[in-house]
Parts: C-alpha cells; sequence; structure tokens
C-alpha cells in the first residue's frame, strides 16, 4: 500500500491509497493490478478513532462517486465513520479497462480472459486483500449501491469474517436467476416505467414517436461520430429508474427539432444531449461485463440474454409500433449487439464482447447455505418497482438471508441512497443496530 497525500475539501480531509493486488486472486504470483481507493474523514475528527466504512459503486465498471465535500449520504457516514471510496478492479483511478488499454492485453481471446476475473468474486477478494491494511485486521462496515449490492451478497456468502455490518441500498441480487429470467423480468418493468412517463407527460408520446421516426427515415450522427439509431435512441430509457431521470429525459426530448433550410432537423444541443447520456466512453467495463454479473451456470454462456429477450416482447417491436399509433416504449439498462457497433468506445471491442457472450465456466457468486447461516447485522433498501433491479427477487433474497431487515420503500428509485442519503443510510444503520 501507498499513500499520496492527504487534501482538504469543505469539511472533510481526503487521502489518496494505492494498492498491489493479483489480476487472479488464485494465483498471487502471478500478474498483478492497481486499486486506488479515497479516504475521506470529517475535518476535526482523529480518524484513527473511527470504525471504517467502505463504499461500494453501483455498476459494473464505475469508479466511486467523486463527492465534494459531505454530499449526499456522506452527510451521514461521516458523522461517525472513516470511509472508503474504493475504485473497483477496472474503474476509475485503478488499473483501466478501456478501448485504449485492452489491446495492451494482446488478442480479444486474452482480453477477454483478462475480464473474467472482473466481477464481484474478484472484487470482493480485492477489499478483503485490502482491508487488513488499513484496518489492522478489524471488520468493517460495507455499503452497496446497486450492483455494489450484489458485491456485499457475495461478501456474505464468501468472507463473511470480513463485516462487522453490510448495508445495502437497490442491490439485493437473484441468488439463482439465469440472465433470461433477470431480463424478462426487467422488461415488464421498464413497460411500466414507460407507461407511468408517459401518463405524466403525454406531449412525449408524439415528440417519442416524431425523433423515432426522424432516425429511422434519415441517418443521424451524434457528436464523435456514434450513430443514432432508432435502439440507440429507445435506450436513453435507462434515465426512466432514476429520481429526476424522467424529469430530464422529458427536457431532453422538448427541444429535439429545430428549424433549418431543408426542413426540421434534429437540434445539435438535443444531439450533444443524447451522446452524454448514452456514450460508454466513460464506463467501457460497464457494457463488457454487464450480464456476466448474472452468469452462475459454468455450462450457460449469457449470449446477449437480453437482446434474445427483447425479441420475446412484442409491445417494444419499435417498427410496429411506427407503423401504428402507440406509444414508443424506450428500453432500460440493457447491452445488446448494436452497442459494439455504433459506440466508438467500444467499436473496437466488439471480438473481445462477443466472446463474453460466448463464455462458459462462470461459478456461482453467492453460497445459498452460508447466507442461510448469517450472523452478520445485514439492512437492505427495497425500492418498489426498483427498474434496475426486481423487487421480486430482491424480497426473496431478503428472506434467504439469516437475520437480514428490509425498508421498503416507493419514495425513491433506484438512486435513493444519492437522492435521499442521509435518511436512507440513517434507516439502514437503524436497522442493522435494532433501534427501529
Amino acid at each position: 500500500m501507498t499513500t499520496d497525500f492527504s487534501y482538504r475539501q469543505p469539511g472533510v480531509v481526503l487521502t489518496d491509497h494505492h494498492f498491489t493486488v493479483p489480476l487472479d486472486h488464485a494465483d498471487p504470483d502471478g500478474e498483478s493490478i492497481e486499486l486506488y481507493a479515497r479516504e475521506v474523514v470529517a475535518g476535526g475528527k482523529d480518524p484513527d478513532t473511527l470504525p471504517w466504512l467502505l463504499y461500494l459503486e453501483g455498476g459494473p465498471g464505475f469508479g466511486a462517486r467523486r463527492f465534494v465535500g459531505r454530499q449526499a449520504w456522506l452527510e451521514r457516514a461521516l458523522d461517525e465513520y472513516r470511509v472508503l471510496l474504493l475504485d473497483q478492479r477496472g474503474t476509475g483511478r485503478s488499473t483501466p479497462v478501456s478501448r485504449q488499454t485492452l489491446p495492451l492485453r494482446g488478442t480479444p481471446e486474452r482480453q477477454a480472459a483478462y475480464l473474467a476475473h472482473f466481477r464481484a468474486d474478484s472484487i470482493v477478494r480485492d477489499c478483503e486483500a485490502v482491508r487488513p491494511l488499513l484496518t489492522g485486521g478489524a471488520p468493517w462496515t460495507v455499503l452497496g449501491q446497486s450492483f455494489g449490492g450484489f458485491c456485499a451478497t457475495h461478501y456474505l456468502s464468501t468472507a463473511p469474517e470480513g463485516l462487522s455490518a453490510a448495508l445495502i441500498t437497490g442491490g439485493l441480487p437473484a441468488l439463482d436467476a439465469t440472465a433470461d429470467e433477470v431480463y424478462r423480468a426487467a422488461y415488464a418493468r421498464i413497460e411500466r416505467k414507460n407507461l407511468a412517463h408517459y401518463a405524466r407527460y403525454p406531449m412525449d408520446v408524439d415528440r417519442v414517436r416524431r425523433i423515432a421516426a426522424h432516425l429511422a427515415e434519415t441517418p443521424t450522427d451524434l457528436p464523435g461520430g456514434h450513430p443514432l439509431t432508432v435502439d440507440a435512441f429507445r435506450s436513453l430509457g435507462i434515465l426512466l429508474g432514476t429520481g429526476d431521470g424522467g424529469h430530464r429525459l422529458h427536457y431532453l426530448l422538448e427541444d429535439a427539432f429545430v428549424p433549418t433550410p431543408a426542413g426540421p432537423a434534429l437540434s445539435d444541443a438535443f444531439l450533444e444531449g443524447v451522446r452524454a447520456e448514452l456514450s460508454f466512453a466513460a464506463h467501457p467495463l460497464y457494457a463488457l461485463i454487464h450480464e456476466s454479473i448474472y452468469a452462475q451456470d459454468p455450462a450457460v454462456p449469457t449470449a446477449w440474454a437480453a437482446d434474445r429477450v427483447l425479441a420475446e416482447q412484442p409491445r417494444f417491436d419499435a417498427a410496429a409500433t411506427l407503423a401504428g399509433d402507440g406509444p414508443l416504449l424506450f428500453t432500460g439498462e440493457s447491452v445488446h449487439p448494436w452497442h459494439f457497433n455504433t459506440d466508438p468506445a467500444l467499436v473496437p471491442l466488439r471480438e473481445t464482447a462477443e466472446l463474453l457472450a460466448a463464455r462458459t465456466g462462470w461459478q456461482p457468486l453467492y453460497d445459498p447455505a452460508r447466507l442461510a447461516a448469517n450472523e452478520v447485522p445485514v439492512a437492505a433498501a427495497v425500492y418498489h418497482d426498483d427498474m434496475y433491479v426486481d423487487t421480486a427477487h430482491s424480497l426473496r433474497t431478503a428472506r434467504a438471508i439469516r437475520g437480514l431487515r428490509t425498508w421498503v420503500t416507493d419514495e425513491f428509485e433506484h438512486d435513493g441512497v444519492r437522492a435521499g442519503g442521509p435518511r436512507v443510510l440513517d434507516r439502514l444503520l437503524s436497522l442493522v443496530r435494532d433501534e427501529v
């Protein structure tokens, strides 16, 4: 472990840490990679007197959020914790994964083999390698948001001795559902989110149809050369799963067209706004390994599950919808082969993505027997009709983890820990401490 230096923001002291860990923890003498983590302590507090809280960001493939001062849930956490914001392997300032760096691995086959080490199992092994260096061996509290909650559930399955408590927000995974089952459940929720959006903003029905019809007839590129197809446009539905996402989508749609000498055209401002939402340039690992987080049968590849299951959903047929007069349904948190044909950040990685989709040998991520015997205090916020994580799957898992207490709420969407951070974290801490 190396520590760069400490510096200040309003109300906090930050310290940068770097760690070296094995790429494959089963081969500790083999290749290594670097991890980065940012420690956050409230100004005026002695860090050596505080217990540690480890934050695992959602994703997969996103670095820990870059907070300024005591934003969101940090406001509550810093009252009593020394917080570690870990950039999970392949993200942020940890050894990066992108179209620029992966060619260093060699062939697409070697790239895919490398990326097979970037799931929750490896992330938790990283945490356990880092923990003794920071805590002297004492267990710590983990806060897992979304995919970070999947990692926390794996933590409880494989290394519960490292945890004093587990707090999970929007991230209780199905213990045994296949990728196909996950997406079949997801598209039903995505349809409900679409209909709720159109009920709030009925004017968006015609706006969305007009934009999609224009794209079907007129090839259009986003800034940077990203073709904006109808399918790419529909993937803006990922916004519908966050607290303010539907409002942001509405405002993006309302100024889509401008008059030009050649007739109405999609505006530069609209296209730039769409590019900012859809580009994978900042998180390519998300697209590459997203479906693998659901892979747990060594004999079964994910095989582009989201795309295959979408083809089973006639209500999501864009061409049929445009030929009629109904509302066009957006898609959501799903990755498709066409992403690797259109996004400049992903196009060079198409063959690698195909190999990962065809890969077998994925190992189970959760141990139901160990979870049934769990002794770590656990609390989970389960968001009613969460677009990203199926509520029924989460509640079934909650019943399978001994002692887990749930807070089921429709006050927040999937990003509740950010939108209502101090209150959400305070509620979870009260639950694990039997204060409510």
